[in-house]
């Protein structure tokens, strides 16, 4: 599973090292050189576990963004892991004054919750 692509919906066969990883960073973690990109890939659908080959180019239609075995959509956009927020208060502010968790999420923005 990759903690990179929080969504990734296939595993790509790497050309250079014949690895199967699930994105570019999950590859540099564990190989010694650079990513080989190579137009035809070959993929394995995390939804029905089966191996299908792909060619990217410039004459792919909305048909190929799907696997042909299960009609998995594979391309979305990619989701990744929210940094979490530091303080988002002044540093001379003392939150301890502040009574209940309510009056809290009206100082905060709209991007930070509790709980």
């Amino acid at each position: 599973m990759c903690k990179h692509v929080l969504n990734a919906q296939v595993s790509v066969r790497t050309v250079c090292c014949r690895r199967w990883v699930d994105c570019i960073e999950c590859h540099d973690e564990v190989a010694d050189h650079p990513l080989l990109r190579t137009p035809e890939m070959t993929l394995i659908c995390k939804k029905c576990r089966k191996a299908f080959r792909v060619q990217f180019g410039e004459e792919m239609d909305d048909s190929d963004e799907f696997c042909p075995n299960c009609d998995n959509h594979y391309v979305v956009s990619a989701l990744t892991e929210q940094p979490k927020p530091t303080n988002p208060f002044p540093e001379d502010m003392d939150t301890r004054m502040i009574p209940n968790d309510r009056e809290l999420e009206e100082l905060l923005d709209d991007t930070t919750h509790l709980g």
